[in-house]
């Protein structure tokens, strides 16, 4: 009894500070039993109940008899906790770049290409030509890379690798020109340019040392001016610009002839169906028709020129179709047929009226043997 009526009134004790908190005490006075929970809620309020003697400052109204107590207040959330991580950490290393693209390098023994950042770094060219021309560069020398050829290894169309194979031109990484063959066949030359020239133009070439002065053992004697020189107009070493050559004139027919005309003008119309490529205007077909009948009447077949118009055509696409076929119809032309000569004329055979013997005559009669038995006796 004595017991509760103590912890029912800690205050009567000025000087000690109460054992419990009074919320602790209103709580717990109205628990009955759970010893255990009440004992360890006095060991945590005894524990930050720890008081720290101190003095007062000197000035103040404070007796010095005595000492002051200052309470200190440990409750663990006040505190500042430094072993929790500020964030979560990271798997990538310091070394990799907050943005943008993170390369692995792979150090490359075999099967490998090098291709210079001028080209796979190219401002002015599109993706599809930056694409055609690595592609390239990686290919063993002897490899077909005609616009067909490029067309089935890839997905772009002929029109989209043709346009990319015109930027590498234009910016010198490539070269396509038309050469013949001692067969006689055409074909296109490509040459591809690791370095093109522009750039290796611009590379400026090293400076020559110069060399060094010898120094003069005595002084030169003073030289008289030279007379000046009559000047003369200066003359241009330059070459005189060449000028393009004409194209040369289409054939003619020797004798026109209606047939032949009309027989050369469905040739030149029907040349469409063998190629697409080659579809030719109405004026284009008259201007033509006269080298067609040119072949005709030298006697080429009408399949054989229209098989020579259209077999070995180029690859690329067909800008100018009428000057294609000028340009065959002109320098394939055949040479006329040599003059068939005569036959001999052959004596026929005739029987003889009087003996009935053969002998050869242009008119009937007596055989030469008759003629002469004949003849009167001179």
């Amino acid at each position: 009894m004595g017991r509760k009526k103590a912890l029912k009134d800690p205050g009567k004790n000025p000087a000690q500070p109460p054992l419990f908190p009074p919320a602790v005490l209103v709580t717990r006075t109205g628990e009955e039993g759970n010893i255990w929970s009440w004992v360890a809620c006095w060991c945590g309020y005894a524990q930050r109940r720890n008081p720290k003697p101190i003095r007062p400052p000197a000035g103040t109204g404070i007796p010095i008899e005595g000492l002051t107590t200052q309470e200190e207040d440990t409750f663990p959330m006040a505190l500042q906790q430094l072993n929790v991580p500020s964030h979560a950490q990271s798997g990538i290393p310091a070394t990799v770049p907050p943005s943008g693209v993170a390369h692995q390098r792979h150090r490359h023994t075999e099967k490998f290409t090098v291709i210079g950042n001028h080209l796979a770094q190219h401002e002015g060219m599109s993706l599809v030509a930056l694409g055609l021309g690595v592609y390239i560069q990686s290919l063993p020398d002897g490899v077909n890379v005609g616009i067909k050829s490029l067309a089935v290894r890839f997905e772009e169309g002929e029109v989209t690798i043709a346009k990319g194979l015109r930027q590498l031109e234009a910016y010198g990484y490539l070269s396509r020109t038309r050469e013949r063959t001692p067969q006689g066949r055409w074909v296109t030359r490509t040459v591809a340019y690791d370095m093109p020239s522009a750039l290796t133009q611009q590379s400026p070439a090293p400076k020559p040392k110069p060399k060094p002065k010898p120094a003069p053992t005595t002084a030169p004697a003073p030289a008289t001016a030279p007379a000046p020189a009559a000047t003369s107009a200066p003359t241009d070493t330059r070459s005189p610009a060449r000028t393009p050559s004409p194209a040369p004139p289409l054939p003619e027919p020797g004798c026109p002839d209606l047939t032949r005309h009309r027989t050369a003008a469905e040739i030149l119309a029907g040349l469409r169906r063998h190629d697409p490529r080659l579809v030719l205007s109405e004026r284009d077909v008259r201007r033509l028709a006269g080298a067609v009948s040119t072949w005709l009447e030298r006697g080429i077949e009408p399949a054989a020129v229209q098989r020579t118009l259209t077999s070995l055509l180029p690859q690329d696409p067909i800008h100018s179709p009428a000057a294609l076929l000028a340009h065959r119809l002109t320098t394939l032309l055949p040479p006329p047929l040599p003059a068939v000569p005569a036959p001999p004329r052959v004596v026929p055979l005739q029987n003889c009226d009087r003996c009935d013997h053969a002998f050869r005559a242009p008119e009937p009669g007596n055989c030469p043997g008759c003629r002469a038995a004949s003849r009167p006796a001179s």
